[in-house]
């Protein structure tokens, strides 16, 4: 029996997943699915990158055990594949025993080949990439190349990996491998990248105890790309008491994919196939790296507000609809849009006019025309041979398009299909041909060959659309397990009765739907940067009609009769003002004379207490406290 494995790369235990992390993940279900549907052996593996210094400080932020802390995230990014349909078969930890085991023991061996020595490092660290950058490929600033971000300069006692050895080794393994990664472009970027010439990689950190240490010299953890890396072995039980998986699954199988986004290309495509090459692994994985899902202001960020996640959409949504978007919207390699208005202008389009209506259409004229059966005997129409011939295109195209990981062309291929039957109703136009009792033969060849177009349509996007695809086949009296390699155009449907069903997708009220997201990224705005709480907005000619000037307490006492105020004399440039003020339970008399205080000197005059007062002094209140502004301006100066 053929076998497939296919990993997501596992995502960073600092919060949940992202919309970017979602789509990762959908797409290597979909083509896990679809292999499945292929009678291949299929394991499909995702999971969590839990050690490292960030993993550390966001606990301690939360104030959170570190264990705790990534617990809660694994358990929370589990559930939220559970309602986006993942059907993964294994999900690796980073903490688990199991994985810490193999990483020492895979640590040992490159220690043993003299591919890992001690040294020490100097340079600048990235802590948000977990990354350490040379001088030149820094930005201006010390700045990281990869998130923006500033460096720090670091010095410490490391062990490194010898990449230079082994660079002829894997430049020749990507020439004689073709598609060894995917796509070309990624390709041609790595043999630069090597060709450019590789430093030894620095494989273990002092500096902080979140991580696995090194067994011959605890003080040193196993730095994050040894550690993470290695989760696509562990997860098969290499260097345990039973590695049946990694037998059947790496070493005797020609389909391992790597499924990454573009960031962390150099990481797989040169540490990765290095370290096999180290500890005497096959290097048999294909590395397909795909682009980042933007939005229209550009990549997605959480200080920005313009972050999607998963649970924003399947609350509202349906999984189906998630996926297909996804699926539909990535061409590989390149990156993607996502938008509330294009997510909804697809819903509306493609899920519910396109797929809803023509399944929707074609089981009602079944009931309505044939009594509810599937016609076996009908006369060809003259447009039948045409609508035949584009269902086995998109057959072929299709299964090719999932095969070589390009889900956007399956789909397309699909949608080639069912556009095809819309237009197929509108040419045979069944509602006249009911009409005519001679024209029932053709009648029963338009629902037949209708109904066989759909059981092909939900076949072959089972792997995307895994709930809708089912009710189609089950509205059409299907209950088979779908199989993809056999799958032809010319199914026979003996006495088979078609069940309505609910609509498959119900449209969006697209005013309501982006009235909605844009109140919720407004509350996530807020939550980042809240906005102050102010009186009347003024225009800018209402505040140039203050004259607010540094005046010094050349005098001060307080008011007879009154707790609160204080009447003082200021020197405001050569004039002096009175002014009563309340600020008598802050402040005696004598704590002010001789402050430069802020003093508003064109308010209209007022008499207070039966005391004339000529200005307003200006105070910050904190509650129910009063503090004087304090400057060391010179009396008379103007704020401006």
């Amino acid at each position: 029996m053929k076998k497939c494995y296919v990993t997501t790369p596992i995502y960073y235990a600092s919060g949940l997943p992202q919309i970017g992390n979602s789509y990762s993940t959908i797409a290597c279900d979909i083509f896990a699915r679809y292999n499945r549907l292929m009678n291949r052996d299929t394991f499909f593996l995702t999971g969590m990158d839990e050690h490292g210094q960030k993993i550390e400080k966001a606990a301690i932020k939360a104030n959170k055990d570190t264990q705790a802390y990534v617990d809660e995230i694994a358990i929370g990014t589990k559930d939220i594949w559970k309602h986006l349909n993942i059907a993964n078969d294994g999900f690796i930890r980073t903490t688990d025993t199991n994985h810490v085991e193999c990483v020492k023991k895979i640590f040992k061996k490159m220690q043993d080949n003299d591919d890992i020595y001690l040294g020490s490092y100097e340079g600048h660290y990235c802590v948000e990439c977990e990354a350490f950058f040379t001088e030149k490929q820094l930005l201006e600033g010390n700045i990281c190349p990869d998130c923006g971000r500033p460096t720090k300069l670091v010095k410490e006692e490391s062990y490194f990996l010898r990449l230079k050895k082994y660079a002829p080794e894997l430049l020749q393994h990507i020439k004689d491998n073709p598609d060894f990664i995917q796509p070309e472009t990624r390709k041609n970027e790595v043999v630069s990248f090597i060709e450019s010439g590789l430093e030894d990689l620095c494989v273990s950190r002092t500096s902080f105890k979140w991580g696995i240490p090194v067994d011959s010299n605890p003080e040193h953890v196993v730095y994050v790309w040894i550690d993470a890396l290695s989760n696509y072995l562990s997860a098969l039980g290499y260097l345990s008491s039973d590695d049946t998986n990694y037998q059947n699954y790496w070493v005797n199988n020609d389909r391992v994919y790597h499924v990454i986004g573009k960031d962390i290309l150099r990481f797989h495509a040169v540490y990765w196939p290095i370290m096999l090459f180290s500890i005497g692994v096959p290097v048999n994985f294909k590395l397909i790296a795909h682009g980042w899902i933007l939005t229209r202001e550009g990549k997605m960020s959480k200080s920005k507000g313009n972050a999607v996640y998963p649970k924003d959409l399947y609350d509202r949504y349906s999984a189906d609809s998630i996926r297909y978007y996804l699926a539909k919207e990535m061409p590989l390699g390149n990156d993607g849009l996502f938008s509330y208005d294009r997510f909804i202008e697809r819903y509306n389009t493609e899920l519910v006019n396109d797929l809803g209506n023509l399944v929707s259409r074609s089981i009602s004229m079944v009931e309505k025309y044939c009594n509810g059966i599937i016609p076996n005997k009908y006369s060809p129409t003259e447009y039948d041979k045409d609508l035949e011939l584009i269902a086995k295109e998109a057959i072929i195209t299709a299964i090719n398009s999932y095969d070589k990981f390009e889900l956007q062309n399956a789909v397309n291929a699909i949608w080639t299909l069912v556009n095809r039957c819309n237009k197929y109703i509108d040419e045979t136009c069944p509602w006249i041909l009911a009409k005519e009792e001679e024209k029932s033969s053709e009648l029963s060849s338009v629902m037949y060959h209708l109904i066989e177009s759909i059981r092909v349509i939900a076949c072959l996007l089972a792997p995307v659309l895994t709930e809708s695809s089912i009710k189609m086949l089950n509205s059409i009296g299907i209950n088979d397990e779908i199989n993809l390699e056999s799958l032809e155009f010319g199914h026979t449907y003996e006495n088979i009765k078609v069940t309505k069903i609910d609509h498959l997708f119900s449209r969006l009220d697209e005013e309501k739907e982006l009235e909605h997201y844009k109140k919720l990224q407004d509350e996530r705005l807020s939550l980042i940067n809240p906005k102050l709480n102010t009186k009347d907005i003024i225009n800018f000619s209402e505040w140039e009609k203050l004259d607010i000037r540094v005046g010094k307490v050349l005098e001060s006492k307080k008011v007879e009769g009154s707790n609160k105020l204080l009447v003082s004399k200021i020197l405001v440039d050569k004039t002096t003002l009175q002014v009563v003020s309340g600020i008598a339970e802050q402040y005696n008399p004598q704590d002010i004379i001789g402050k430069n205080v802020l003093v508003v000197v064109n308010l209209e005059k007022a008499f207070i207490r039966g005391i004339e007062s000529e200005g307003m002094i200006l105070c910050c209140e904190n509650g129910k406290k009063l503090e004087l502004i304090n400057v060391s301006s010179e009396s008379g100066s103007l704020v401006k």
